[in-house]
Formats: C-alpha cells, structure tokens, sequence
C-alpha cells in the first residue's frame, strides 16, 4: 500500500464535530499525504450545512485542513458500480462505494467511522481503518 490516505466524508465529519476518533484523523493530517475525493467533499459539505454551519464558515474551515481533494475518475463510478451487488449487504451509500473504489485505484489506506467497513477489506485488498474506538 502507499503512504497515501484517503479520507471517507464520515472520518472528517467525525474530526470537525470532536467526535470519537478524532484523534487517529489529526494524526493522519499531520504525517501523510491525506486525500478526499469529491464525492466525499461534497457530502462533507452538505452534512455541515445541514447542521447549521453557514458557507463562508465551512469554507475557511475546509480550506484549512491538510488534505488535497481528487476527481473521481470513470474507472471510479464503474467500479462503485460493481460494488453494489457485494456490500449490498451493508447498506452502502454511491459515496461510500466511491470511496472504496477510489482507494482501490490509488492503492491507499482508507479511514473511516464506518466498521462495517472493515468486513470488506480482504475481498477488496485493502487497507481499511475505523477511527472509532471499538465501544463507541
């Protein structure tokens, strides 16, 4: 795997409200190259819209964390796409499935809050951490 991390929307939704977990997120930002893909970026903002937060306000905010957003590629959507029928079973969303296909193109380690996630990492060969901490 590379040293690359790539961010799902839960984990910095998680770091930006001092959730539990918050901690392995900052330690992320601060030691590696950190992404979030703009599917992500987009939930990322529409959730911190729903709760209250006003554009200029998460703008400044977003713009002052350590991580680079990434287009989603082609090759991205269609293998969310294939996704579908194997994590069905775990309810997951277009953007949780855009993750994990992003991850699997960059070869990255993922973080999330998601442990469902985690039921899914050999079949995908990948590199899955949940931020919570196991009684949460």
């Amino acid at each position: 795997m590379s040293q690359i991390t790539l961010l799902d929307a839960s984990a910095i939704l998680a770091f930006l409200q001092g959730e539990p977990g918050q901690d392995r997120v900052l330690t992320a930002l601060q030691s590696t190259p950190c992404l979030v893909s703009a599917a992500n970026q987009a939930e990322i903002i529409s959730k911190s819209l729903d709760r209250g937060g006003d554009k200029d306000t998460i703008q400044r905010i977003l713009a002052e964390l350590n991580y680079t957003v990434i287009d989603i590629l082609a090759e991205d959507g269609e293998q969310a796409g294939w996704l579908c029928a194997s994590t069905r079973y775990l309810g997951l969303s277009l953007g949780d499935r855009l993750c994990l296909a992003t991850a699997q193109r960059l070869k990255s380690q993922v973080l999330t809050t998601d442990r469902d996630w985690l039921k899914l990492a050999t079949e995908l060969s990948l590199d899955i951490v949940c931020i919570r901490p196991e009684k949460h």
